[in-house]
């Protein structure tokens, strides 16, 4: 974990609050954390660093909570190649990260990529931000993303058929900046970040994935600065109960505080019709982009992810 972090960490746990979280024997090479310990006082609750890898989720004993198909080597190589198939000269690959970068700004600062996955846009932000912070629960992705961050390569093994595989390797271009990027084991609904931190925000494909959606706006509003930010939400809203009750859903459904369509609530929320998100944001653009998940070479799953770019002004 580097170093700049520590300025902006708080402990998830005490969320609302926002304690500090105090560093304990912390082993440091180059403005990098490889290991250590980080403590809040008024909670005892200790994150650990491990090879580099801070793990600031407020969930108890993260190394003990049984693994998620994210942890899991194929999903891993699937999530690899949906981000960097394209670097693979690969035909069948989306050009949606290209596209969702097109529609933000430079605007320097300080950027998330909540549910960064295996980093891609993460990357991608680098060229438009002073610092990028990626986070995500899972720590394969995290440390896969932090191995490219580090070496500028990875090895893959892409499923074929059945147990057939074949190796490639994903070399990121070298005009990509790799010095101002860092990834977080972290949780989208408890982000360890002082409030009004970040000037640029995204969250690619996530609210649909996290038990508490509305949790995810607030804590993203939370971190948000309260002007001159930018947000880009994309999501295909494929609500669903394994992952969300019902009645927490943003769309879907046709009674609640949140009936009809996940895309017009989101727009209410964000402009601060629901009263939840202040100060509001202004809705600059919408859309779609396409994006794939590949299964194996005859098997992929293409996705329409509608998106909302937003600014906040004032």
């Amino acid at each position: 974990m580097k170093t700049f972090l520590l300025e902006f960490l708080i402990c998830p746990a005490c969320l609302p609050e926002e304690r500090p979280l105090q560093s304990f024997k912390l082993e440091v090479q180059k403005q990098d954390i490889i290991s250590g310990q980080l403590t809040c006082k008024a909670c005892s609750r200790a994150y650990p660093i491990r090879e580099g890898i801070a793990f600031l989720t407020a969930a108890k004993q993260f190394h003990h909570v049984a693994p998620s198909k994210y942890e899991t080597a194929s999903v891993l190589s699937s999530y690899l190649w949906s981000h960097y198939g394209d670097l693979l000269k690969d035909p069948d690959a989306s050009d949606a990260y290209h596209q969702w970068a097109a529609l933000l700004k430079p605007e320097g600062g300080l950027a998330i990529d909540i549910g960064a996955a295996v980093g891609r846009f993460s990357f991608e932000l680098a060229r438009k931000s002073d610092r990028v912070i990626g986070v995500d629960s899972s720590y394969a992705f995290v440390k896969a993303a932090r191995d490219l961050l580090l070496t500028g390569k990875a090895e893959i093994d892409l499923a074929v058929e059945g147990i057939l595989t074949r190796k490639e390797t994903i070399i990121l271009p070298k005009e990509w900046p790799r010095n101002n990027v860092e990834f977080i084991v972290g949780d989208a609904l408890a982000l360890p970040f002082r409030q009004s931190s970040f000037t640029t925000l995204t969250s690619l494909n996530l609210i649909d994935k996290v038990p508490k959606p509305l949790q995810h706006l607030a804590e993203l509003n939370r971190i948000a600065k309260y002007d001159r930010a930018q947000l880009l939400f994309s999501d295909p809203f494929s609500w669903s109960t394994e992952v969300a009750e019902e009645q927490d859903w943003l769309g879907g459904t046709h009674e609640g505080s949140h009936a009809g369509r996940g895309m017009d609530n989101l727009k209410t929320l964000l402009q601060d019709h629901g009263n939840h998100l202040k100060p509001a944001w202004q809705i600059d653009q919408q859309g779609q982009v396409w994006w794939k998940i590949r299964t194996h070479c005859n098997h992929f799953e293409l996705i329409r992810s509608c998106y909302i770019k937003a600014d906040r002004n004032s």
